[in-house]
């Protein structure tokens, strides 16, 4: 292959990737290409993006990116998976298709320049919590003590308010309140 076919196949990579920092490598090997087809479209309808990767131009199009971690993991064919709200979204997907698929090779993800290798690496990554979901972690943590502090406040005049709405309906019943 000359130069010049190298240098379009990088570029291409580069254009297709984008600024994405974070990805998965999955391996397709021993899967037909209707199935490749219908895994590409059903990735595709979530934003999640597969594409086949040549191990050394991947090498020279993301050295110095986010990805270059990647590169210790790529030996035969390879795609990446990318997209989506995050690498983890991308994992649990592809996890999800093994069920269907258990020919999908699931070789390791980059999460923040954080390498994680092999299947066990992938459902590892699979089972951490989405940006939402981390979010939604960090709020309820913060709100629980507030909530707490409240119902603490809150009870003890709830009691007192019942005592007095009871002693105001004995009242103007004419009932006697009794002294204690």
């Amino acid at each position: 292959m000359s130069k010049t076919v190298k240098n379009m196949i990088i570029e291409e990579y580069r254009e297709r990737v984008g600024e994405t920092q974070d990805a998965l490598v999955i391996g397709l090997r021993g899967i037909s290409s209707n199935d490749t087809n219908a895994i590409r479209a059903g990735l595709a309808q979530k934003s999640i993006r597969v594409t086949v990767v040549r191990n050394k131009l991947f090498g020279q199009a993301f050295g110095e990116t986010g990805l270059s971690p990647l590169s210790e993991l790529l030996s035969g064919a390879n795609a990446l998976a990318y997209g989506g709200e995050s690498v983890v979204e991308v994992a649990r997907e592809i996890v999800g298709l093994l069920k269907k698929f258990p020919d999908i090779e699931l070789k390791g993800a980059v999460l923040d320049g954080q390498l994680f290798e092999g299947q066990d690496g992938v459902e590892r990554l699979s089972k951490f919590p989405t940006r939402d979901e981390a979010i939604a972690q960090d709020v309820t943590l913060i709100l629980g003590p507030g909530r707490k502090l409240m119902a603490s406040v809150k009870g003890p005049g709830s009691q007192i308010a019942g005592l007095i709405k009871a002693i105001e309906e004995k009242l103007e019943k004419g009932e006697s309140i009794a002294k204690v």
